[in-house]
């Protein structure tokens, strides 16, 4: 049975990869999985409002924290930063191989008490966003829509939608983007979408996984995928369960508050050129990526292209 070490993911990031080993789902593709957590005290938990600029912040302070120091084989996080964290990476051949299952959901939100009802009325207040992350990016992404790029004010705050939540809510930040289950918790005590979308994700892996291994781990995915398309409503608990026992808030969730149309998942895929182009040149415009000139040395196109064309016939609808 081959050995894979993932870093640990909570389920608006990992839902399918957490199902795949809960059901048993590796092992009956031969996988052997194995996570690895990273202490909470190596995260800072605060709101920096003077650090405005990703450039002096580090893209390795979560998401491929244990991979770089060699602990883990592979770990997902979103499209966007793992372009910046491949970049940076220290690991021999650490590049991404594909994107993950889950098409992650999240919101610019805003408390009741906030005077802020649209996205252009967030002109030159604070925004915490989590640098880095996929909603660091997706903030961008939406706000820009509605704001010329000098009246969006953003500033590092805490990975973890809880840490934010708290922070917005005490007014230390106007807004803050959340993933689920804290967009849930954050309607139910009355805050503000002031907007929302998706994002992709990708996985990021070293030379121990070839492409036999990732297409034994995108099988699995493939099958937890198909299950949770099946009964969506089953699988939300998941979300409450990751978080209630260090939130108790979120243990007064229950799946009935949740949405089963934010929760969506595909077969994973290998990333499209054309989209993995625009998405390194946009994320170049922001003042990222300065050390890439081809986007195509951010992927492992081999590992890539080999697993996916194998499991390319898996069906998971």
């Amino acid at each position: 049975m081959k050995r894979l070490v993932l870093e640990n993911t909570a389920p608006f990031q990992g839902l399918c990869e957490l199902v795949a080993d809960r059901e048993g789902l590796f092992e009956k593709e031969g996988l052997r999985v194995e996570w690895v957590f990273a202490q909470d005290t190596d995260f800072d938990r605060n709101v920096c409002p003077d650090l405005q600029d990703p450039a002096e912040a580090d893209p390795h302070s979560s998401h491929g924290l244990l991979f770089e120091q060699g602990k883990a084989d592979m770990y997902n996080a979103c499209e966007w930063g793992n372009y910046c964290r491949v970049q940076d990476t220290s690991v021999q051949a650490g590049r991404q191989i594909g994107r993950r299952s889950i098409v992650t959901y999240a919101a610019l939100v805003v408390r009741p008490s906030s005077p802020v009802y649209t996205p252009q009325q967030l002109a030159n207040r604070l925004i915490g966003i989590p640098f880095f992350f996929g909603t660091h990016y997706l903030a961008l992404h939406m706000l820009e829509g509605f704001l010329p790029r000098d009246q969006i004010k953003v500033c590092k705050a805490p990975m973890g939608s809880k840490y934010r939540f708290n922070a917005m809510m005490t007014g230390e930040i106007e807004a803050t983007t959340l993933t689920e289950p804290y967009v849930t918790l954050a309607e139910k005590k009355g805050c503000r979408v002031v907007s929302s979308a998706f994002y992709h994700g990708t996985e990021v892996a070293s030379e121990k996984v070839d492409a036999e291994t990732y297409a034994m781990f995108n099988r699995a995915v493939c099958e937890a995928v198909r299950r949770i398309n099946a009964d969506k409503k089953k699988y939300l608990e998941y979300f409450i369960d990751y978080h209630k026992q260090l939130d108790p808030e979120i243990g007064t969730l229950t799946v009935d508050d949740m949405r089963e149309s934010r929760i969506v998942v595909v077969a994973p895929a290998p990333i499209p050129d054309e989209e993995l182009e625009r998405t390194a040149s946009w994320v170049k415009s922001w003042g990222m990526l300065a050390n890439t000139d081809a986007a195509t040395d951010l992927v492992n196109q081999s590992v890539q292209d080999d697993a996916h064309a194998v499991t390319a016939y898996v069906k998971v609808n």
